[in-house]
């Protein structure tokens, strides 16, 4: 049996009115891969501040014991001279710096308080090189996409010669592909004697690297299982303590004539006047239905539904948008709004929420003249809508002056539903509405959707996870390079039948 290079005992945090981690015990065996599972809120990132210093030694309660001796961090700069590093889900890097610079930043590449740029470089290139990245060191940053960024975070980890890796939902914005060599990555590092620790919600990507899991529940540490007891049905039931016998709720369709309809609708690249981005794009939802559109990363989805709502993306915008069979205007996100559509952005943090204010701000923004009199905002009348719609979409907060951003993943999406269930759309647009977020998280997503189809509410949902697209819509569109490529009932739908319509349209692109 692997030695144990870290215990945490008995770890208790308190912020404000709020206790989020309760008296949780974490056990990691040297050159292990633990995953550590649970809903958000409950506690898991809070945990590895803990850890990682973020949190510093006084701020909780237990202790910390790593590589047989007792800790205590007072900042992110002790755990890494101890060889602990953490990568959040926001990555850390500085988009207008190089990759060279980005990987010393803090750790400087200098002689005499002067920086040996040769130095840097060379060492850049051998750290890419270890985490499989032939990129010219010398590149920006923001020039380079989200996977090889991941990649470049962990270059950085390997600078400090890191010996417990700690990756916070790592491929949450990851394409299928890069989320895989990112794995791969991450068992050869086991094999070089690095120990990980690894929070996700993609329990598929667990069950294939880890060797335990620990999980956590409302602040508590519940179990922790080895490879050979791990099970999806058994983690999720761990996770939100009962059994979800059918990860998606039912529901009875009922639907009726064409509400939205969208005709040849074609989209130019911002940037690139003359590639064309979206072309010729024509769909349709009824009342009462929810419609998904399924596709590859870059296939052009999200480009689609922010250039239907207000223009939100590209130039030489053609087209027709239909709501019950009249013309509207689209042409700005304010008569966008006007005109019965809604759209929840994929980029909670950036689109969709204000993330310094507090839930009632965020809750009320779309639609402030429901809020208001005379012009002027009635304060009560704001704080029952918000209590209403958090008490309707389940959001888990001391109250609506919690502020957005210390929420958990699941909450801040339900915020975002919140904000636009407000604004009383006819068509409301979820794009990529459950990523990041857990499977309890999910649940309760899916049956505000459901609901809202029961409403006579038209639903397009653009999601990378083809599953909940067949498990959640009654009607699937395909998406490849800007064009529809495919529609079929999602009776009669598969991952197999989507995939091959996609592969058939390359095969005629090309």
């Amino acid at each position: 049996m692997s030695n144990t290079i870290l215990e945490m005992r008995s770890i208790t945090k308190t912020f404000p009115g709020v206790k989020a981690l309760s008296d949780v015990n974490l056990d990691v065996r040297e050159a292990e891969i633990h995953a550590i599972v649970g809903e958000n809120g409950a506690g898991k990132s809070t945990l590895m501040k803990v850890l990682s210093g973020v949190y510093p030694d006084g701020s909780y309660d237990g202790e910390i014991v790593y590589k047989g001796e007792v800790q205590h961090f007072k900042s992110i700069r002790d755990s890494e001279h101890k060889g602990i590093v953490i990568i959040h889900q926001e990555l850390a890097l500085v988009p207008l710096l190089s990759i060279a610079e980005n990987i010393f930043l803090g750790n400087e590449q200098a002689r005499n308080g002067v920086i040996d740029w040769d130095e840097t470089r060379d060492g850049a290139r051998k750290l890419l090189g270890m985490v499989g990245l032939t990129e010219d060191p010398d590149t920006l940053v923001t020039n380079i996409g989200v996977g090889k960024q991941q990649l470049v975070e962990i270059a950085k980890a390997l600078s400090k010669e890191v010996k417990l890796l700690i990756l916070d939902e790592p491929t949450a914005s990851l394409s299928e592909k890069d989320s895989a060599a990112l794995l791969d990555l991450l068992m050869e590092f086991r094999r070089q004697g690095i120990t990980s620790i690894l929070i996700s919600h993609k329990l598929n990507e667990i069950s294939k690297v880890a060797d335990r899991i620990t999980v956590i529940r409302d602040g508590r540490s519940i179990e922790t299982l080895n490879k050979e007891e791990i099970s999806e049905d058994r983690i999720i039931t761990l996770m939100v303590g009962r059994s979800l016998d059918d990860r998606y709720p039912p529901r009875e369709p009922n639907i009726g004539d064409v509400v939205f309809e969208v005709k040849d609708w074609s989209v130019y690249h911002p940037l690139h006047r003359e590639r064309q981005v979206i072309k010729n794009i024509s769909i349709n939802i009824r009342k009462g239905e929810v419609v998904g559109i399924a596709g590859l990363m870059g296939s052009g989805r999200t480009e689609f539904a922010m250039s239907v709502f207000g223009k939100s993306y590209g130039q030489k915008i053609s087209g027709e948008v239909f709501l019950n069979g009249k013309k509207i205007d689209t042409a700005t996100v304010e008569k966008a709004v006007a005109n019965g559509l809604a759209y929840a952005t994929e980029d909670r943090k950036t689109y969709g929420l204000n993330l310094i204010d507090h839930i009632k701000h965020n809750t009320t923004l779309a639609n402030l003249g429901g809020i208001s009199r005379a012009g002027v905002i009635d304060d009560m009348t704001e704080m029952d809508v918000a209590n209403d719609y958090r008490k309707k979409t389940n959001i888990r907060s001391s109250s609506v002056y919690q502020i957005t951003g210390n929420l958990s993943g699941g909450n801040q999406q339900k915020v975002v539903l919140s904000k636009w269930l407000f604004s009383n759309p006819d068509v409301l647009i979820l794009d990529e509405p459950t990523r990041g977020i857990d499977v309890g998280a999910k649940y309760e997503i899916y049956t505000i959707i459901n609901q809202l189809a029961a409403q006579g509410k038209a639903v397009l949902v653009i999601s990378s996870e083809m599953p909940e697209l067949l498990g959640i819509t009654d009607r699937v569109y395909v998406m490849n390079e800007g064009r529809i490529v495919g529609e079929m009932p999602t009776s009669d739908a598969s991952q197999e039948k989507i995939m091959r319509a996609i592969v058939r349209a390359e095969g005629k692109a090309s």
